[in-house]
């Protein structure tokens, strides 16, 4: 019999309905909704990151939401070492940890631990940065793709931070990052998973993705991106500004493209972005697909029961 206590994944690419299934099992389960995703974490960015509504927030609480300035940094590691303690806690009060998001590196972080990579290396770092100043991140990542394949399909060409770390560690080992990961032990999550992913068809995704960024636009993403960069001390290198929809606004700012153009940008960098987490999902085992046509009451039915086992 297995006595870990029970934890539910909730995942999918972007614009799949996550937040809406959470809530829904939030009112059929006793669970706490913990948040695993590294857009939701920033205060003040609401519109473009698609964060919970102040009334869906009320009927179902996440944690892990609004807990930073869109200054500061956070890592796979510290979410473990938040969602851990987060979990203990759910737990120790006899509710589930449902964790809900489209953040495939904190789930894997969290599932399987961290591992132990290269350390940094300034030198190489600094001719990486160099390189890119003149080829610009999407140039690197084209480098990523014949250096180190698995790596770059996770990666988007703007991910300067992971980009110019997996071609310092290939660079300075002669060993990609994939094989570096691929040779590390896990460290498995002390929680009987079960892990759930909303995995709509391409062209329903991409027609949902397209309406909600038209919806992000008309709902005042671009007056926040403006009230963002007047309050704090931004700029594109964060990685709250590397979020989606954010940089492409910047961009329209400064005057770079027209709102077309903008629009656009927009819905097709978010489609990369669901791109690169289909292809995170699908290597990922023991996965339940939830469609759009599945019983909350089966599936809500369904988890009790493995509950009590």
């Amino acid at each position: 019999m297995n006595h870990l206590p029970p934890a539910i994944f909730l995942m999918g690419p972007t614009a799949s309905g996550k937040t809406a299934l959470a809530i829904e099992l939030a009112q059929r389960l006793p669970v706490e909704l913990i948040s695993v995703d590294s857009a939701l974490i920033y205060r003040d960015m609401d519109i473009g990151t698609a964060k919970p509504t102040p009334a869906e927030l009320a009927a179902a609480p996440h944690h892990l939401i609004d807990i930073l300035d869109p200054t500061e940094r956070y890592s796979a590691a510290q979410f473990r070492t938040d969602a851990l303690r987060l979990m203990a806690e759910i737990t120790a009060r006899d509710k589930i940890p449902l964790l809900v998001g489209g953040t495939m590196l904190y789930f894997k972080a969290l599932e399987e631990g961290l591992h132990d990579l290269p350390s940094a290396d300034p030198a190489l770092r600094a001719q990486i940065e160099a390189d890119a100043a003149k080829l610009g991140w999407p140039g690197m990542h084209a480098r990523l793709v014949d250096l180190d394949p698995p790596t770059a399909a996770r990666l988007s060409p703007n991910d300067s931070q992971r980009v110019g770390r997996a071609l310092e560690i290939v660079l300075a080992t002669s060993k990609p990052m994939s094989a570096w990961l691929a040779e590390q032990t896990s460290e498995p999550l002390p929680y009987q998973l079960t892990k759930l992913a909303l995995m709509p068809e391409r062209p329903v995704l991409h027609e949902r993705i397209a309406q909600r960024f038209d919806a992000m636009l008309n709902g005042g993403l671009i007056e926040e991106v403006a009230a963002l960069r007047q309050r704090y001390a931004l700029s594109l290198d964060l990685p709250a500004m590397r979020c989606v929809g954010y940089r492409q606004v910047w961009e329209y700012q400064d005057g770079l493209y027209d709102l077309d153009e903008l629009r656009n940008r927009g819905v097709y960098a978010t489609r990369q972005l669901a791109k690169r987490q289909v292809t995170w999902l699908r290597g990922m085992t023991d996965i339940q697909t939830v469609l759009a046509s599945t019983s909350l009451t089966a599936l809500a039915a369904s988890l009790k029961q493995q509950r009590q086992h």
